[in-house]
């Protein structure tokens, strides 16, 4: 367990505890041991080595291999959120808000495949769902309200909660994401962003009443 100094400094980013060299190396050094070897084998000492500093340095700042991988982890989620709330800018229409969310989170693990590796593949999901960066508390609510207001103008199935619906958007965006790379990422995943988002929207748009029978 982390002491509580640790716990602590876990609240600062790592760009925050270190300086640029050493915040490279280790980004460098996370994403190369995490999302390419077997989450248990990984060790703090594994990652002192390939970032090339101290096993001391680490500790004492994070305590486990599991808050040093959730703080960069948190860092890039952060850089896709201010992704997403820069590119939103100026779209008024739900659906094409949606649109484009879809595709930059498509966009953003194309660029960044380690950081996909990581959050869909190598890392167990229950130990990122015990670490407090898991809820990433504004992004799923800059989702969640977007989805509320399409409920609430009718365009969005209204029969079940939002969080339902953004289940069901990012279950396609990690299934997507590791399929790319079961077939060798040889086509681009973000190019397929528009005809995915076509059938998610038939999906979970506001279900079409029926038509009342002709009275003879």
């Amino acid at each position: 367990m982390p002491t509580p100094a640790v716990a602590k400094a876990n609240h600062r980013r790592p760009r925050d505890l270190f300086g640029p060299d050493l915040h490279r190396r280790l980004q460098a050094a996370v994403l190369e041991v995490f999302s390419n070897a077997d989450f248990h084998r990984a060790s703090v000492r594994t990652l002192a080595k390939t970032a090339g500093v101290s096993f001391s340095t680490i500790y004492k700042n994070y305590g486990s291999k599991e808050e040093l991988l959730f703080a960069f982890v948190d860092q890039w989620m952060e850089g896709l959120t201010e992704r997403i709330v820069d590119h939103l800018r100026g779209i008024e229409n739900l659906k094409e808000k949606l649109r484009k969310v879809f595709w930059l989170q498509l966009d953003y693990y194309e660029r960044n495949p380690g950081l996909g590796r990581i959050i869909f593949m190598t890392v167990p999901l229950i130990t990122w769902m015990n670490n407090r960066t898991f809820a990433q508390k504004r992004m799923i609510g800059l989702y969640l309200e977007t989805l509320r207001q399409g409920q609430e103008h009718g365009v969005l199935n209204s029969g079940v909660r939002p969080q339902v619906l953004l289940d069901f958007m990012h279950g396609l965006v990690q299934r997507s994401f590791f399929m790319w790379v079961y077939r060798g990422q040889k086509d681009s995943l973000s190019g397929q962003s528009n005809q995915l988002f076509d059938m998610v929207w038939r999906a979970i748009g506001e279900p079409a009443k029926p038509a009342e029978s002709a009275v003879c």
